[in-house]
């Protein structure tokens, strides 16, 4: 199946993450610019907060709030109407900052970390995937993974599949009725870096990989490349199905990921009307 030619959402951005599709817009984390923002088809943005330990994955939970990651101060937020309050601290639980995350139906997040300062050049560890849930509480449900980063789960809500930056492979578990992990496998082995990934109907996951050959590409389970997004000058940092019956592919995308050079026009956010639709979660709510 041929994509057609992406078409500019937004521009001038540092560089954005974590994109959900909620009520009509797209939210997103503008990290370095440390903003919560929203848009909508017509590229009209709002922003929805500032999270000063850098924002980075989002999530809505069943009452309607927003979730989000705070990177720096290790810590899941919620967003009221006063502004940002602390979800869980979860520094006792990660060995680098936070980064990516996903909610499930029973409103318990899923949340990752670098497992060690990638910022500061730190030797890489193995890393850990912390489970919030809903009350705040929060444990460890897997540990000796390689940078895990985007997250998604099937619509069953039965599989947990999670991205390994670093071992270029997505890897998934079983989810037990409590939230716990278990029967970790291999979903695909990669040729590039995978970072945010999502859903679709079809089980395929669409995967951003900010290192060249930087794009998308629709990953079938066993590794075969369905679909391929490229990217001459620039890398997939995140990806999000939603619009109209979750067709729409959001594309986020930037020339670097790095603090000092990440300023206001690195970032932009693209999209592209796929034939299958988006599915499981994260959810793409519509109402």
């Amino acid at each position: 199946m041929l994509l057609r030619e992406p078409t500019l959402l937004l521009d001038g951005l540092c560089f954005p993450e974590g994109p959900r599709w909620h009520k009509g817009r797209l939210f997103f984390s503008d990290m370095y610019a440390r903003e919560v923002v929203a848009v909508d088809l017509q590229g009209k943005r709002e922003t929805i907060a500032r999270v000063e330990g850098r924002p980075s994955g989002l999530g809505f939970g069943s009452d309607g709030r927003l979730r989000v990651v705070s990177m720096v101060d290790r810590r899941l937020l919620v967003i009221g109407d006063s502004g940002p309050s602390t979800v869980a601290e979860l520094s006792a639980l990660s060995g680098g900052p936070c980064n990516d995350m996903v909610l499930d139906a029973h409103d318990r997040a899923y949340v990752g970390n670098f497992g060690f300062s990638f910022e500061y050049g730190e030797a890489p560890r193995p890393a850990s995937l912390a489970l919030v849930e809903a009350n705040g509480s929060a444990r460890l449900v897997a540990d000796e993974l390689v940078f895990p980063n985007g997250c998604a789960i099937t619509p069953d809500g039965r599989t947990l599949i999670v991205a390994e930056t670093f071992a270029r492979r997505l890897t998934r578990f079983a989810i037990a009725p409590d939230g716990s992990l278990h029967d970790r496998r291999v979903f695909a082995e990669l040729s590039v870096l995978p970072d945010g990934i999502c859903l679709d109907a079809e089980g395929c996951v669409w995967v951003a990989s900010p290192a060249a050959p930087g794009g998308f590409l629709r990953v079938a389970e066993g590794g075969e490349v369905l679909q391929r997004i490229e990217l001459p000058d620039r890398f997939g940092y995140a990806c999000m199905l939603g619009g109209p019956e979750r067709r729409t592919l959001f594309l986020l995308e930037a020339f670097t990921s790095l603090p000092d050079r990440a300023l206001p026009g690195n970032g932009r956010i693209r999209s592209v009307d796929v034939d299958v639709p988006g599915a499981g979660y994260p959810t793409a709510l519509e109402a």
